[in-house]
């Protein structure tokens, strides 16, 4: 399963699901889908993201292991 941090970095830049957005040229819900890891974006955004929230990719999103594989 894809983890990420971006709800975290959000908040901590003072931004709004709606700010990130349009700042990475995505909807709202994008964002919100991201956040609770029912959306893995794709290389593109995640590197968008991990830009405007200057962090690296690898310190943004992260796969943990399934316990029930």
């Amino acid at each position: 399963m894809l983890r990420n941090r971006v709800r975290e970095l959000r908040a901590r830049h003072g931004y709004s699901q709606t700010a990130l957005a349009n700042r990475v040229d995505v909807t709202r819900q994008t964002i919100g889908f991201i956040e609770k890891g029912e959306f893995s974006p794709s290389i593109t955004l995640s590197l968008k993201l991990a830009k405007e929230l200057q962090i690296s990719v690898d310190e943004l999103f992260w796969l943990e292991e399934d316990l029930d594989e």
